[in-house]
């Protein structure tokens, strides 16, 4: 074997170690959220329970705030789905912006309901005063105007507070997620955690989103 061959090899193993070593430090955030909470990422607690050396956070990651971000923006319905929506909305589809609220709406409340990393994750947003998920927030607010900008379009003229709506859908998809979690209890008299009770908030989403739009739908011939 070569020199060159040699020293290929080598960087190849040394760049495979480094992935490896980070996927297993951005999935221990994960798990450390899960089991100690927000409190419980530390620098200390991350690396435990990576079981790698505790310093290798700030080579591969600089700070532990920038590791915690590479999780959260990994775990983000919103954000992972607003950034695959630019293909979307450059397509001008047929199905419209009703089309994609209801099922960006239906995957999130699906994805919400058994993701409990997310459900922390919107826990420690919603409860504890914290910069890094101000600013996640703030992230995920701009790439959400990529899909108002284009309903705007659609809708030009119409008297149709959409933005308005999705934040009502959005917080009840929230609020009732959270609450079946965190009480094991039903809403309304409604049990999201049972299929009939989940297939029930589905139809609504899709109701609520057809009465916004027909509200404003030209009235026929």
């Amino acid at each position: 074997m070569t020199n060159k061959q040699q020293s290929r090899k080598k960087y190849q193993g040394e760049k495979n170690n480094k992935e490896r070593t980070m996927g297993k430090l951005i999935a221990s955030v994960g798990k450390v959220l899960e089991e100690k909470g927000y409190s419980g990422l530390t620098i200390a607690n991350i690396s435990k329970e990576a079981g790698v050396d505790r310093k290798l956070i700030g080579l591969y990651f600089g700070t532990l705030d920038n590791l915690v971000e590479t999780y959260i923006k990994g775990k983000d319905y919103w954000l992972s789905a607003t950034i695959n929506a630019v293909g979307y909305f450059g397509n001008a589809p047929e199905v419209g912006s009703r089309g994609f609220l209801e099922s960006l709406l239906l995957n999130q409340l699906e994805d919400f309901l058994t993701n409990t990393e997310m459900q922390k994750i919107l826990a420690w947003q919603i409860c504890e005063e914290s910069a890094l998920m101000s600013e996640i927030s703030q992230e995920r607010e701009k790439m959400s105007a990529l899909f108002f900008a284009f309903a705007d379009k659609e809708l030009q003229g119409k008297d149709l507070d959409l933005r308005a709506v999705v934040t009502i859908l959005v917080a009840g998809i929230y609020y009732i997620v959270l609450h079946s979690a965190h009480t094991k209890s039903t809403v309304c008299e409604i049990d999201i955690s049972t299929p009939e009770g989940l297939n029930r908030i589905k139809a609504s989403i899709k109701n609520i989103l057809g009465w916004a739009y027909n509200s404003v739908e030209e009235p026929a011939g």
